[in-house]
């Protein structure tokens, strides 16, 4: 950024989390930006409390003016995880997005907090190698276009963790953290990620250390359990017949299946800024939630709605994943799975049974499932000598092009 533009930044809004990074661009800012005022801000989205603990007193220790902590968990999950389980999307067959699903519900905060103090630039303490940097900052060009965004990692020369813990000493400035940290966590209410360590080897099995949030399956209970979540309209509003709050549902869930150790994955995927990289991810409660509304949208979704749904959740999950929330495309894609989430009104039974989640009863009053048609006794309602005609449309096109291939080669016989 050139010093002119340096010299105009009078008050940034960092999204601070506590840990080394930003405890040390707290500090950097205001020695690179011309003495900038700094205000801390830092997004609750359910990544535990002990997180949070004494984060106020930490950024202000570090030199920002004041910290602003955002309780936004019942808006993550209900404004942003529920539109998205709707859509059905899942990245590369595997990922449930818990890390992409948080970043708008946290930039649009970070952006309300900006403009409230007055800011003149808005920052982040995402590296130039991830897809954080991506989603932060299409979310803040969308947002608040006229505030500037300053990214640390692509500005200034420290390249370890070395040399930011040397550069706090230097200034005196308190930070927990140390060199003995194997790995990089990102947690919320939906999942906690796991990169770094052992994971850089694809073909290094992970440790036990790795995973925190789920049980071991191999050490699971013998003993299957259930659980029952009831949906109105794609929301869900109560789980084993007890009303809760978005958050509260997906807290109930994450324990639950946790317990029988539900939702690990292990991946290699494809990052936006062009790499591959590994990560383990726990998403306990969430793949409860996806494997239930699934299952309820199999009894009420006609082939081919379901078809297309599916087209929107592919297509969905790569909005999401690359950071595009705030756009047309985002909209029109949510409001089509919202559509069909209008039907999606009844119970489900997952059971949960060492790492497995799966879908064991379901019924709506919207069910397109019919006992009397697809029996496999006697019925008075479908006559099967009605298929033949079917199958002789529905194969038309075959029968037409194979008796036109076998014309032309007695055609070259001839």
């Amino acid at each position: 950024m050139a010093l002119a533009a340096k010299k105009n930044i009078k008050k940034v809004v960092l999204a601070y989390s506590g840990g080394l990074d930003t405890s040390a661009i707290i500090p950097w800012l205001k020695e690179n930006y011309d003495g900038c005022e700094v205000v801390a801000f830092c997004a609750d989205v359910g990544q535990g409390e002990e997180e949070l603990v004494g984060i106020k007193e930490k950024a202000i220790a570090s030199g920002a003016s004041e910290c602003y902590v955002v309780d936004l968990k019942e808006e993550y999950v209900k404004d942003y995880i529920y539109p998205i389980i709707k859509t059905g999307a899942v990245y590369e067959g595997q990922y449930l997005l818990g890390t992409s699903m948080a970043r708008p519900v946290i930039a649009k905060a970070h952006i309300e907090i900006a403009l409230k103090v007055g800011a003149d630039a808005v920052c982040h303490g995402c590296t130039g190698k991830g897809n954080d940097q991506v989603r932060f900052e299409a979310c803040f060009a969308a947002l608040a276009p006229q505030l500037t965004v300053i990214a640390p990692w692509r500005e200034w020369d420290m390249v370890s963790r070395e040399d930011l813990l040397d550069y706090l000493a230097e200034r005196n400035i308190p930070c927990a953290a140390s060199l003995t940290k194997i790995y990089s966590r990102d947690a919320n209410a939906w999942h906690i990620s796991h990169e770094g360590g052992e994971l850089e080897d694809p073909w290094c099995e992970p440790s036990k250390e790795v995973w925190t949030m789920t049980v071991d399956p191999m050490d699971a209970p013998d003993e299957a359990g259930k659980v029952m979540l009831s949906f109105e309209a794609g929301e869900l509003v109560a789980v084993d017949d007890k009303p809760m709050s978005a958050y509260q549902s997906l807290m109930y869930l994450n324990e639950k299946a946790a317990a029988h150790g539900v939702g690990r994955i292990d991946i290699v995927e494809n990052r936006l800024v062009g790499m591959k990289s590994r990560g383990c991810y726990e998403t306990p409660g969430g793949t409860v939630l996806m494997a239930a509304y699934k299952g309820l949208e199999s009894l009420i979704l006609d082939k081919e709605s379901l078809k297309y749904r599916e087209s929107v959740g592919h297509e969905f999950s790569h909005v999401i994943y690359d950071g595009r929330w705030f756009t047309p495309l985002a909209k029109a894609q949510l409001a089509s799975a919202a559509s069909f989430a209008e039907k999606v009104t009844g119970d489900v039974v997952v059971k949960l049974y060492k790492g497995m989640a799966q879908v064991t009863q379901r019924r709506s009053p919207n069910s397109l499932y019919s006992e009397e048609f697809a029996t496999f006794g006697a019925d008075d309602v479908y006559d099967q000598k009605h298929a033949e005609g079917f199958i002789r449309l529905f194969s038309l096109s075959s029968r037409i092009t194979a008796l036109k291939q076998a014309d032309s080669v007695l055609t070259e016989k001839k």
